[in-house]
């Protein structure tokens, strides 16, 4: 019997705290990405984007692998135009979320699956995870996303080496590459992802929205044109009752409460007066 024919679910979906944890839940195939799956992943990123009392995302793995990549064991009868089409709306979904992201990996991270990593903002692996571009050993080239994050990650001589040699790096030399954040020892991996999800919720949520937007605008704009994104940013924030609330909050030192609440101050319309002294209504 295959994993499909038992109809568990593809992924998993846990709210705690502001904080939505995703799991790619195909265990017995180290968590490859079927079409249910990027089906499935769509969806829930795009639920995330939307619900507002949700302030960050982690995005992991089953059975002690993040993911082996899109998998290429079942026939797929879909033509590619549509194949690519799935993921390329899971990558921008992915990318344009307005909340911050973590990847917390364990096991493996391979081809779409080491991608899929890389696109949240932040990435949590053990010391034994490991990494691979493995396109070009499947006579692939990059998908998800890779030709255009690993060039800004490492640099464009690195990127090739990764991409056109498909080897294999593990935790040390994915974070000695800034592919990886931090590596955290396997016992205390998921209480270090807890915490740093509270902190990131805890955040100002337009601020962060905002912040992440400018970063991943900024590296393709001119320093001009980053300076107006920055201006115009900066004047949401203003009319949010965040900005006030870290101000208060440090003067009285105590931790501020951010809630992203709207708080621009609305002018009472004029009354309008008619040409025989009467007000209108």
């Amino acid at each position: 019997m295959t994993e499909d024919m038992l109809d568990e679910p593809v992924l998993l979906s846990e709210d705690h705290d502001g904080v939505r944890t995703l799991t790619l839940h195909r265990p017995r195939r180290k968590n490859a990405i079927n079409p249910a799956l990027w089906a499935a992943l769509r969806v829930a990123l795009d639920a995330a984007g939307r619900d507002r009392d949700i302030r960050a995302l982690v995005l992991t793995g089953a059975g002690g692998a993040f993911c082996s990549g899109a998998d290429i064991s079942a026939p797929d009868p879909s033509h590619p135009i549509h194949k690519l089409r799935a993921l390329t709306e899971v990558a921008l979904l992915l990318h344009e979320l307005p909340i911050p992201t973590i990847a917390k990996v364990r096991g493996v991270a391979v081809g779409a699956g080491w991608n899929l990593a890389l696109g949240c903002d932040l990435v949590v692996a053990t010391p034994d995870s490991r990494f691979s571009q493995i396109f070009t050993r499947r006579g692939l080239s990059l998908d998800l996303g890779g030709s255009w994050l690993l060039p800004k990650l490492v640099g464009l001589q690195q990127a090739k080496r990764l991409a056109l040699l498909a080897e294999t790096i593990d935790a040390a030399q994915a974070h000695a590459l800034n592919l990886v954040t931090w590596v955290v020892e396997e016992p205390e991996l998921d209480a270090f992802v807890v915490e740093l999800a509270r902190r990131l919720a805890a955040g100002p949520p337009v601020a962060l929205a905002q912040t992440k937007a400018l970063l991943n605008e900024g590296a393709d704009r001119t320093l001009r044109d980053a300076l107006a994104n920055e201006a115009r940013a900066q004047g949401v924030n203003f009319a949010t009752a965040d900005a006030p609330e870290a101000f208060a909050a440090f003067a009285a030192a105590r931790e501020p409460e951010f809630t992203g609440r709207w708080a621009l101050a609305r002018q009472t319309e004029p009354t309008m007066t008619s040409s025989n002294g009467e007000r209108d209504a």
